[in-house]
């Protein structure tokens, strides 16, 4: 189970590349549309992180207009940063600065009461900066730049999403802040997940890593529900991987009974196989956690078969039992990953269903 929290990469840039140019005034590359975009993922996130550079030059506020802040972070390994700025000075949150050790403590003594600063160790550990975010209860983070820190959490490899807005202009000066620098960034194509035009710009919005596999693992098993025969309960589609990411198993709801849940027709077909230690188990419905049916629910299955990981789009709506799915395998040490923008998809293989 990974000890971060999920991580958006936001920023706008031009048709050639660039974050600014040279002049003395930031250049506007959002459109208003973008802005109010922004300011709503802002408010759906823990904690917003800047580099000190990007403190140092563009003098953010970090704040949004909805009034739900999230807590503010900065990197520096210079420790060259001004208490008056207004990341500092604005808005009743939590300020953090992760410092490499040798500034430490003349930042601690700089901006006593004004943010608390975290030794990042030396060189500065992004491993351990976002450990000890998840440790602060940061489940999701938005990581607005600049370029050096672009640059670090992409080489890093622990982006989740990538939003990447682009403005329909060139800059075109050499000198200029690009979006990313050189390094050995993560390979293979990104799975583009939307795009949008928001005003005279457009939203690129890529899923990286685990994460776009999960996405494209979980919309197989949405697919799946579209098999089940006609039913009065829930039409829901499972897919099982090994940690390699190779499919072990599938199955859907009355697969081969009535009464079947997906879950348990997917884990069927394996008995005891050893590669569930590893696997992953993606269902388009939150397993139930206790049904009438049958005496073991879904979420009991996964439990005996030691599988680690739950991958789902739709958390179980009341309609039968009070659904616990979730919250069981969570208190049982399990990852357990949600991804809501795919249940949609689900409520619409369940629209038989009252209320849905």
């Amino acid at each position: 189970m990974r000890n971060r929290p999920y991580v958006v990469a936001s920023a706008a840039v031009s048709l050639d590349g660039f974050l600014d140019d040279t002049s003395p005034e930031r250049l506007l590359l959002s459109s208003p549309e973008d802005f109010e975009r922004v300011d709503q993922v802002r408010a759906g996130v823990d904690a917003i992180l800047v580099g000190a550079n990007t403190i140092r030059t563009d003098n953010p506020r970090l704040l949004s207009r909805s009034g739900a802040d999230p807590i503010k972070v900065t990197l520096t390994t210079s420790g060259k940063l001004e208490a008056g700025a207004q990341f500092f000075t604005t808005g009743e949150v939590e300020k953090l600065v992760y410092a490499a050790s040798p500034v430490v403590q003349t930042l601690e003594s700089q901006l006593r009461g004004l943010a608390t600063v975290v030794d990042a160790g030396n060189p500065l550990d992004l491993h351990r900066v976002l450990a000890d975010l998840a440790d602060r209860g940061v489940g999701r983070l938005m990581v607005e730049g600049g370029g050096a820190v672009h640059t670090l959490f992409l080489t890093t490899d622990v982006v989740d999403e990538l939003h990447l807005v682009v403005a329909p202009l060139f800059v075109g000066e050499r000198d200029a802040p690009k979006f990313v620098g050189t390094g050995a960034f993560p390979q293979g194509r990104l799975l583009l997940a939307e795009t949008r035009q928001l005003g005279d710009v457009v939203l690129l919005r890529y899923l990286m890593g685990q994460t776009a596999v999960d996405y494209r693992r979980l919309r197989e098993a949405v697919a799946l529900a579209d098999r089940c025969p006609p039913s009065s309960t829930f039409r829901v589609g499972a897919v099982i991987t090994d940690s390699d990411d190779n499919v072990l198993a599938t199955g859907y709801s009355g697969e081969q009974d009535p009464h079947d849940h997906a879950e348990e027709s997917a884990l069927r077909k394996l008995g005891d196989d050893p590669r569930l230690a590893g696997a992953t188990i993606y269902s388009s419905l939150e397993p139930c956690s206790a049904r009438a049916s049958r005496p073991l629910s879904c979420t009991r299955h996964i439990l005996n078969a030691a599988i680690p990981r739950i991958v789902f789009a739709w958390h179980e709506p009341d309609l039968f039992v009070h659904a616990q799915g979730a919250e069981q395998l969570r208190a049982a040490g399990r990852e357990v990953i949600e991804i809501p923008e795919l249940a949609p998809l689900v409520q619409k293989a369940n629209h038989h269903l009252p209320g849905v």
